[in-house]
């Protein structure tokens, strides 16, 4: 299977299968593919779009292509919001409070410290009164 012949397949119009989806989401990260190849799929898929199918392949490969957390300890529905973070980070810092106060465990990946404006952990734990879980991956 070749990069050039997917972004091809793409551009003309065609429907991606879940092993082509696959094969890019796989080879790009682990380095083998490179970013101009990236750029050229997506720039097809924006023009072409992406059937539901597709979409659940290239989620489906997402989830598949990184390390994963077992959240089975936790009882019941758990959610996550993820994000890019950023300057605002207003989304988080409203809807992850809000959803927890309803009973639902938030299991927010979040950093600590990042750029001048502070990880999301960090905006939260100074809110009076907040009171966070946090527990490392790394430890």
């Amino acid at each position: 299977m070749r990069m050039y012949d997917i972004i091809e397949k793409k551009r003309n119009g065609e429907n991606l299968s879940a092993k082509e989806i696959e094969f890019f989401v796989n080879g790009y990260t682990k380095g083998d593919i490179p970013d101009y190849q990236v750029s050229a799929l997506l720039m097809a898929i924006y023009f072409q779009d992406m059937t539901e199918e597709e979409r659940a392949s290239l989620t489906q490969a997402m989830v598949e292509s990184g390390d994963k957390i077992d959240l089975s300890a936790i009882e019941g529905i758990k959610v996550d919001k993820h994000s890019t973070g950023g300057v605002g980070d207003t989304t988080t810092l409203i809807l992850a409070p809000l959803v927890a106060s309803c009973g639902v465990p938030v299991a927010k990946m979040s950093g600590r410290g990042l750029g001048h404006t502070g990880g999301t952990i960090d905006k939260l734990e100074s809110v009076p009164g907040f009171k966070l879980q946090v527990k490392s991956l790394f430890a």
